[in-house]
């Protein structure tokens, strides 16, 4: 489908079940992949991402069977993939290609192993060189296929060294994410026993990321010992394990849009699959929903959303939230007051320039729109206009402006580029809203 006609709506109610957490549901994936032993990953998300790390792994000879639609058993390969030569083709993927990049240095560094990585063409505008300068630090021999500090790349065996690496933070939290995933295998190679310490460089974005990457490697059996946000020590001996099953949570990032839907027309809206208990950053959506006057009520695995009066404009640091963050960005058009959101200078190497995409398109609405460095400020529309949506081959910039038809009929274009993370986001947001004036 070429673009999808929304009509106004008036109403938002009901209660949704969440797909599984991409983010969470590719580091299970690997950490599965790269144990000792059997896994078993229930609710798993099924969609784009997900099924280039499944393919990625099939193709470095990891066993994996398919138990049911959201199930698979992932047999471990301990760490070093079996298949020593491949070129492998990640998509957009960042929680595929990052990670995949520093296993496979550290497989390629016992088996001999020879292989590239690439992408669509966004990929590889998509800046990569602060992991490679880490991996680079342990004597890994990772080589530019294209443009220096972006993919495709091409990693050759080397012998790796144990120590003390450093990585910035600023850029993006998957670099050290694929680091710290990587950093047992490295240990597991190596002869002495000698722990592996890595130090964030500048100031660490997406702290709730590395919560949940540190949160699922001790899932399998690797503690990592934290000072603050500076510095990851990883012990010697340190292997994974698996724990043998592992459910994956809804995706919170997801979870977003339905909340908003919500709080903007009157609710109430429950997600089912993330709450409380989440070890997800962006459940903190929700907070800030509250800060904008929204009602918000919370359980251990779900979180409702509603709102009877009008929503009212906030100064906040998304650090925390950036996914979700383009979701209050929404959330703004229909608040009272100007909202700024700061802290978010990592929406330009997503797959897309976030920034630059989300001012351009809600201007088109008749919003009032500052584009900064690392902030957004928004004023609602004084007289909405409907608009065509570009959504620039990101499935976040589709499912948010998806929230604009409650104010206003548009065309969402190329509305496939959900499947990325949530296929059937479009029929799943139809069950909770209502067409027609209020």
């Amino acid at each position: 489908m070429d673009s999808l006609q929304l009509q106004q709506l008036s109403h938002a109610q009901g209660v949704v079940t969440l797909p599984g957490s991409k983010s969470i549901s590719n580091r299970t994936l690997l950490l599965a992949a790269l144990s000792q032993g059997s896994t078993q990953v229930d609710e798993l998300l099924d969609a784009d991402d997900t099924r280039v790390m499944l393919q990625a792994l099939q193709q470095l000879g990891v066993k994996i069977a398919r138990l049911g639609p959201k199930s698979v058993r992932i047999d471990g390969c301990g760490g070093v993939f079996p298949v020593t030569e491949a070129d492998l083709f990640l998509g957009n993927a960042g929680t595929a290609f990052r990670p995949l990049t520093a296993a496979l240095v550290a497989s390629a560094a016992v088996n001999r192993g020879h292989y590239q990585l690439r992408g669509v063409a966004r990929m590889h505008e998509r800046p990569i060189g602060d992991l490679v300068d880490g991996l680079r630090q342990l004597q890994a021999d990772i080589r530019y296929l294209g443009q220096a500090g972006y993919p495709p790349l091409e990693i050759r065996p080397t012998g790796l060294k144990t120590g003390t690496l450093q990585v910035r933070g600023d850029t993006s939290s998957q670099f050290l994410t694929a680091l710290l995933m990587m950093a047992p295998l490295v240990l597991q190679a190596q002869a002495e026993s000698s722990a592996l310490v890595i130090e964030v460089v500048g100031e660490l974005i997406s702290k709730p990321y590395i919560e949940i990457t540190l949160n699922l490697m001790q899932r399998f059996g690797v503690q990592v010992q934290r000072q603050g946000w500076e510095r990851f020590t990883i012990p010697a001996g340190a292997r994974y394990q698996s724990p043998g099953q592992i459910t994956v949570e809804g995706d919170a990032s997801s979870a977003s849009y339905f909340l908003a839907a919500g709080a903007i027309a009157g609710g109430p809206v429950r997600i089912q699959g993330a709450g409380a208990r989440s070890i997800q950053g962006d459940v903190r959506f929700a907070e800030a929903l509250a800060l904008m006057g929204a009602k918000v009520v919370w359980g251990d695995d779900w979180i409702e959303a509603s709102n009877q009066g009008t929503l009212q404009a906030i100064d906040l640091d998304c650090n925390a939230i950036p996914d979700a963050a383009m979701t209050l960005a929404m959330c703004a058009l229909y608040a009272h007051g100007t909202t700024t959101l700061r802290h978010i200078a990592s929406w330009r190497v997503k797959e897309t320039d976030r920034l630059s995409a989300m001012a351009t398109e809600l201007c088109k609405l008749g919003a009032s729109v500052e584009e900064g460095a690392d902030y957004l400020r928004i004023t609602p529309p004084m007289q909405w206009r409907s608009a065509s949506i570009a959504t620039y081959d990101d499935h976040r910039m589709a499912m948010c402006f998806s929230l604009a038809a409650f104010a206003t009929p548009l065309e969402i274009q190329d509305p496939g580029c959900v499947a990325k993370t949530f296929p059937d986001y479009f029929d799943v947001f139809r069950t909770i809203t209502a067409s027609g004036h209020a």
